[in-house]
């Protein structure tokens, strides 16, 4: 984490190469991330491209971070949902919201049990976390993907405390419900 502040730091006295390091080490993961909200890559690219063009643009009024990822998530997140409301107000579509309805979710298990569809086991998983609302797929993704505590997801979701634990062991809970009447009736995945 003072890696991080130091390239913050460096950064924020109008270092390009401090930039380029913090650019290149994050692209892929807010992609990736943005991906989780809409499937309009151009609206991705252009929400990142903005969140670079504000960090740049104010670079002197920024507040000190130890975590340039946490930090760049957030602001992509308020960017992106920005960008994705403002598409559905000029279009008037309902497509452009988060997708609770999509494959996608945000637990690290949903990678893994792409790579290994032919086990029962992970496609049951897969399938019980198509069961979580698109919150607790996002919480999931937070706290198994990216490894975040709780007082991190609270902030990046502007919920409480109680609210993400409480997410999580409902979550939790309707995993452990689904894959076990799944197990006991022997429907086949």
């Amino acid at each position: 984490m003072d890696e991080d502040r130091l390239i913050w730091k460096s950064f924020k006295d109008g270092a390009e190469s401090a930039l380029s390091c913090i650019y290149h080490q994050n692209i892929d993961l807010l992609f990736s991330y943005g991906k989780k909200f809409t499937s309009d890559e151009n609206m991705v690219l252009d929400s990142i491209q903005d969140l670079f063009y504000d960090l740049i643009r104010y670079r002197e009024k920024l507040g000190e971070t130890d975590n340039i990822r946490f930090y760049l998530l957030k602001s992509f997140r308020r960017t992106l949902v920005r960008a994705i409301e403002k598409q559905k107000r000029l279009s008037e579509l309902d497509d452009q919201e988060f997708d609770t309805e999509d494959d996608r979710t945000f637990s690290a298990e949903e990678r893994f049990i792409e790579t290994e569809e032919s086990t029962r086991q992970h496609v049951l998983l897969r399938k019980g976390l198509r069961k979580l609302n698109a919150k607790q797929r996002e919480l999931f993704y937070y706290k198994f993907t990216l490894g975040y505590d709780y007082p991190q997801i609270c902030e990046l979701m502007s919920i409480s405390y109680d609210s993400a634990r409480q997410l999580v062991s409902r979550g939790l809970s309707t995993l452990k419900t689904y894959v076990n009447k799944q197990g006991e009736t022997g429907v086949s995945a």
